[in-house]
């Protein structure tokens, strides 16, 4: 008998089944009302019973109907849990190599994968730190997050995570004639100065990463520009107090891809989560300091 049933048929009387109506089930399965009609048909010719008794237009199961529902229930509940396990198979020990700057990598992302790991999603990030313009074939990874500081061409996909939003910290108040600026973002330092001129009255001491500006701050070297999502943590145990929220960086993180997001779902369950982790930063800093969201 298995193998003179067809799969297609039994999926057909399960949709007509469900929805009591050969129109709706058509409709769902994207074929014709008499394709649908000739699947149940030769479906109830195979197995020698009826499985609908029409009334007045209404398709009413009978008792073998309604047996043979529940099992194409159990069948297909059973189907797609294999589908999921397989596509969770596929991903298993298939890391997605990610490229990120290293502050955000280590004042950010690094204390959250934890989180992401307990979702159980079947695969795992595997981070790299890097920064500037992206070469995915040479450098050997299937994401990256950066800011949008540089021009990249159309054979790289892009989505935007979050915007960028700096704050002017100090620990308690230490040093406050020196500024601790990272030369990481050299542009940004040269607007700062522009836009706030009460800044070029201070000492500048320059540091290569915003990580090493963010421990000079807390050993009291001075105090310093930085992104809210770098200083998150110490923030919230009020190892340093914002000074100032600054209205001068315009740029935002992006997540980019050698290929379109939607080719692997991973790609596109990994974007979605970032984005609403980085939300999430900014709204909880928004709500404990008062500034835009």
């Amino acid at each position: 008998m298995i193998e003179r049933l067809s799969l297609n048929s039994l999926k057909f009387f399960y949709y007509v089944a469900t929805e009591g109506s050969v129109t709706v089930a058509a409709e769902r399965l994207y074929v014709t009302q008499s394709a649908v009609s000739r699947q149940i048909k030769n479906l109830e010719d195979l197995l020698n019973i009826t499985l609908f008794e029409r009334k007045n237009k209404s398709l009413i199961l009978t008792t073998e109907g309604k047996v043979l529902l529940d099992c194409c229930r159990h069948v297909f509940n059973q189907l797609d849990n294999c589908i999921v396990s397989i596509s969770q198979q596929k991903y298993k020990n298939n890391n997605l190599i990610l490229s990120c700057e290293p502050t955000i990598s280590m004042k950010w992302l690094i204390p959250r994968m934890v989180k992401f790991n307990e979702l159980n999603l079947g695969f795992g990030i595997t981070l790299l730190t890097g920064g500037g313009p992206l070469d995915f074939q040479t450098q050997n990874i299937d994401l990256a997050i950066r800011r949008n500081d540089f021009t990249w061409g159309d054979h790289i996909f892009s989505t935007k995570i979050a915007d960028e939003f700096m704050f002017l910290v100090n620990a308690h108040q230490q040093n406050p004639s020196n500024l601790l600026l990272s030369t990481s973002r050299p542009k940004f330092n040269n607007y700062l100065m522009k836009k706030y001129p009460e800044f070029s009255e201070l000492i500048t001491i320059e540091l290569d990463h915003f990580y090493l500006c963010i421990e000079a701050c807390l050993s009291g070297l001075g105090q310093t520009v930085v992104s809210g999502f770098m200083i998150e943590s110490e923030l919230e145990n009020d190892f340093v107090q914002m000074e100032k929220f600054l209205h001068v960086d315009n740029s935002a993180y992006y997540l980019f891809a050698s290929t379109p997001f939607e080719e692997d779902d991973r790609k596109i369950i990994f974007r979605d989560w970032l984005i609403k982790e980085m939300q999430s930063t900014r709204q909880n800093l928004s709500n404990k300091f008062g500034f835009p969201k």
